[in-house]
């Protein structure tokens, strides 16, 4: 395990609402410079994750700890502002906007003083164009140019290189490459692994196993709202975390099952349940 202290860690955090548990007993640790990748298929709780991650919900039961200390995020702006930056797909970007405006939505630069103050455009493109081509994309030099024409993949690298600009310290991704094709994709993973560079803790959701294999430090796969395995890099293969998502290793089980069954009663399989 890496000797670095978490910045963000869960400690046996329990969801509910009403009778239902969406999730239970979640520990996990979110370590700066590495990316943590939570692997979940549909229904797997990875959507009550992130809003319990970002302030939209608090926990039923547990702790949250942010550097050591006990945290407890009433809203997604207190999230915000303690470095918690959550970036959905397409990165919350507003298409008929331009990049500069997008970029400083909510912190617009301003120029003049009192009922004369406007928005400094110049300085807010210069910033974002700036910030934009750090994270790898080259391509963006007009910070006038509207969100809409940019790449799914250009959208999420805008996002990201806005909240680490505004100072995020851990990087919530949810799904950023599903909706994205392979070149695309690859472009993100890029802009994750330069986020990681630069020392943010990455929260990396997703339900592609290449994906997370590519960019990811640490491993959790969530089935049903637990953490059903926890591992580092390198200690399972592909197959064995699709496996794990898919239920795999219940599923092997019962098909032992059923072979030893037919091993013993003439190659019958077993009655049907009743």
């Amino acid at each position: 395990m890496s000797a670095k202290k978490p910045v963000l860690e869960f400690r046996k955090v329990d969801k509910s609402f009403g009778h239902i548990d969406a999730l239970n007993d979640i520990s996990i640790k979110v370590v700066e410079g590495e990316v943590l990748c939570l692997l979940g298929d549909n229904g797997a709780g990875k959507s009550t994750l992130i809003k319990t991650l970002s302030g939209v919900y608090q926990p039923t039961r547990g702790e949250i700890l942010m550097d050591g200390q006990p945290a407890l995020f009433s809203s997604p702006r207190e999230a915000q502002e303690r470095g918690i930056a959550t970036v959905h797909q397409f990165g919350g970007t507003y298409p008929l906007m331009s990049i500069g405006r997008n970029f400083f939505m909510g912190s617009e630069p301003t120029r003049g003083w009192g009922p004369f103050k406007y928005f400094d455009r110049k300085t807010a493109n210069r910033v974002a164009v700036a910030e934009v081509q750090k994270m790898g994309i080259t391509r963006i030099t007009d910070g006038d140019r509207l969100v809409g024409g940019l790449s799914g993949g250009e959208r999420q690298s805008l996002a990201i290189a806005r909240a680490v600009y505004f100072g995020a310290r851990v990087l919530i991704l949810d799904e950023p490459t599903a909706a994205l094709g392979v070149k695309q994709a690859a472009h993100v993973l890029r802009i994750v692994n330069e986020a990681k560079r630069r020392g943010l803790a990455v929260i990396f959701i997703t339900h592609q196993v290449m994906h997370a294999m590519a960019v990811g430090d640490h491993f959790a796969v969530l089935i049903r709202g637990a953490i059903a395995a926890d591992f580092r890099k390198g200690q399972k293969t592909r197959e064995q975390i699709a496996d794990l998502m898919a239920g795999g290793e219940s599923i092997a089980s019962l098909e032992a099952s059923i072979e030893g069954y037919r091993d013993t009663h003439d190659g019958l399989p077993p009655p049907p349940a009743h």
